[in-house]
């Protein structure tokens, strides 16, 4: 079976997850403040070395205060997840149909159980967006 998707390199392992919470809760910090906020006890250069991984992802937004890099979330939460499921639904997108034929049908079988209001909501934003496209075929 051909694998028409790949790993991204801005996929977030355990503790780069964990790290973004903590700075997504308690705003900006250097490796110490946010060491301190993981809730266990990790060595100094391992947090240093995961805020530099999520800062050479993007992730992460750093200033020099004093001797140290100061780190903030480049996104918040919200705006994160909105790119991860864009990236996401892109890539099935662009597959195979199959794959596409997957996505909508998996899309719609699971807004339906959970709860039957997705669904309307789905076929409001639909209707939305392709008066948005005729729109903008007409100008």
């Amino acid at each position: 079976m051909m694998r028409w998707f790949k790993a991204r390199s801005d996929e977030l392992g355990h503790l780069e997850s964990t790290v973004m919470e903590a700075l997504w809760r308690q705003g900006a910090g250097n490796v110490r403040d946010v060491g301190a906020r993981l809730g266990r006890p990790l060595a100094y250069t391992t947090v240093m070395t995961t805020l530099d991984r999520l800062f050479k992802k993007g992730l992460l937004d750093r200033r020099k205060q004093d001797r140290a890099f100061v780190y903030s979330p480049r996104y918040s939460r919200t705006q994160w997840q909105r790119k991860r499921a864009g990236e996401f639904m892109a890539g099935y997108l662009t597959g195979p149909e199959t794959s596409r034929d997957l996505l909508i049908s998996c899309l719609v079988d699971a807004a339906g159980e959970q709860d039957s209001a997705l669904l309307d909501k789905l076929e409001q934003k639909i209707r939305r967006k392709r008066q948005e496209l005729s729109r903008g075929r007409q100008s």
